[in-house]
């Protein structure tokens, strides 16, 4: 029974998501709120980030009733639990200014960009922060003058600097958050990188200094190399707001000596080095993917036209499915469409695609869960087949010839009729010679085939292994 996840907000129930809009504006307030009573901590706020991110997500949110709901629960909060008055209105239209200037430009570049490997270009979100975050900074200092004392220029930088890196640590964990396809595993190998991301925070509390900031980023590439993109996002956040929690309660000493009396170069010198080797590390991981990506291509499994296995790929489906084909009697079939070149002479290479396609797609279709099909090139395939004895594998290839035989191949209001010739050869498989019995089967085919050419075209011939002489399949 698959399992139901909970979903938070639906198109189709629009009084639920105005309250979970409401629940979970009140909710970050809350949490925003708690940090600011520790003067340290006055410069997280989650709630734009994480409200821009759901605006995002859940395009059919992005309506003024949903926006106002917000808007509303914000100002309900600071009336409660504050004495701003009249500032409350600009403080918090500030907060919108953020949330919905992410959510509209995230939308464009959704728009712009109909299929991306992840949600929004992480440089484009990068700048998206920037944006927002000065026209939220501009709007929050004009409100928040006269309320602590501050001049509008520290306010100004103090709003920006908060908007700017919560959205930064926040949007993409937000963006990407996604139930596992597969269950985690708690590994000691797999752990590594997160453990390596500890010990780098550990250093930093030990070394202290401006550079010890930059310590996790090596084991957070380490991740990005190693996890999935949310699980990485979300690795990030919880390291950038670990840091800042560190850097508030003085932990990690950025300003003064460190707490073992090192000087500020020896600090320095570490940070630099430690940013200066993360483009290493992205450098072997290209390298790794783009020889990943060579080794594809050589082996090419799937045919492009007709979407069935090349010839290299049925050797790798093989490979995989050993226990399917293991000790088991085997038919190996080889097809070759009947005059398939006056079909390109007469209607066009195009036309001759699209019957070889046709034809592999009906192939299939009639063989099934039976056996495998793959194109050895031109108008030639291979049919591996689990069978109960050469009898069945004559059995199954008489019904794929009569198949094609009564299916009309359609081109351009025409009706095709083709016909196939069909050599097969079949055997007892053992687990340690699978590819050497496929080879040989092969070659009796190809024998059968020509046979079935010279008996006049649209027939089947069959030859069992056992009529050949022996030969002992070494291993």
């Amino acid at each position: 029974m698959r399992a139901r996840f909970f979903v938070p907000f639906r198109q189709a129930t629009p009084y639920a998501n105005a309250l979970m809009v409401f629940i979970l504006t009140t909710l970050f307030y809350l949490l925003g709120a708690m940090m600011r009573l520790v003067e340290d901590l006055s410069l997280f706020w989650p709630l734009n980030a994480v409200m821009a991110g759901i605006f995002a997500r859940y395009v059919f949110l992005q309506r003024w009733h949903y926006y106002l709901i917000s808007f509303l629960a914000m100002l309900a909060y600071d009336a409660i639990t504050t004495s701003w008055g009249v500032a409350s209105l600009m403080i918090n239209f500030s907060n919108m200014v953020f949330i919905i200037t992410m959510a509209q430009l995230i939308g464009l570049e959704r728009k712009r960009i109909n299929s991306a490997p992840e949600p929004v270009n992480a440089l484009t979100l990068f700048s998206y922060c920037l944006l927002a975050a000065l026209l939220c900074a501009f709007c929050g200092a004009l409100g928040s003058v006269g309320i602590n004392g501050q001049g509008f220029g520290a306010l100004l930088a103090d709003w920006f600097g908060e908007q700017f890196s919560t959205g930064v640590l926040i949007l993409p964990c937000i963006l990407t958050m996604s139930w596992p396809r597969k269950p985690l595993r708690f590994t000691l190998r797999e752990a590594m990188p997160v453990l390596g991301v500890g010990v780098s925070i550990g250093a930093s509390v030990v070394i202290g200094g401006a550079g010890s900031l930059a310590f996790p980023l090596p084991a957070l590439i380490w991740c990005a190399v190693r996890y999935s993109l949310p699980l990485t996002c979300l690795i990030t956040l919880l390291t950038g707001g670990l840091e800042i929690i560190l850097v508030a309660n003085q932990m990690i000493n950025i300003f003064v000596a460190t707490p073992e009396a090192m000087p500020h170069m020896f600090s320095t010198r570490l940070g630099i080095a430690t940013m200066a080797i993360c483009p290493v590390i992205v450098s072997v991981s290209v390298g790794a993917i783009k020889r990943l990506m060579r080794q594809l291509s050589l082996r090419a499994d799937f045919d492009f036209l007709t979407r069935v296995y090349s010839r290299s790929g049925l050797y790798e489906a093989l490979k995989h499915e050993e226990n399917r084909f293991a000790d088991r009697h085997i038919t190996v079939m080889l097809l070759d469409i009947d005059f398939f070149k006056s079909v390109n002479d007469s209607h066009g290479h195009e036309c001759g695609d699209q019957v070889l396609t046709s034809f592999a797609q009906k192939v299939q279709q009639v063989l099934g869960s039976h056996g495998l099909i793959a194109r050895m090139g031109g108008e030639e395939f291979v049919v591996v087949a689990t069978t109960a004895d050469p009898t069945d594998g004559k059995r199954l290839a008489e019904t794929l010839r009569t198949a094609v035989e009564r299916h009309p191949f359609s081109w351009r209001q025409q009706t095709l009729h083709l016909t196939v010739s069909i050599g097969i050869s079949s055997g007892n498989t053992e687990a340690s010679q699978l590819i050497a019995m496929f080879n040989e089967l092969l070659a009796v085919a190809d024998e059968n085939l020509y046979r079935s050419k010279k008996r006049g075209r649209n027939c089947t011939s069959d030859g069992a292994l056992a009529e050949r002489p022996q030969t002992r399949l070494s291993s």
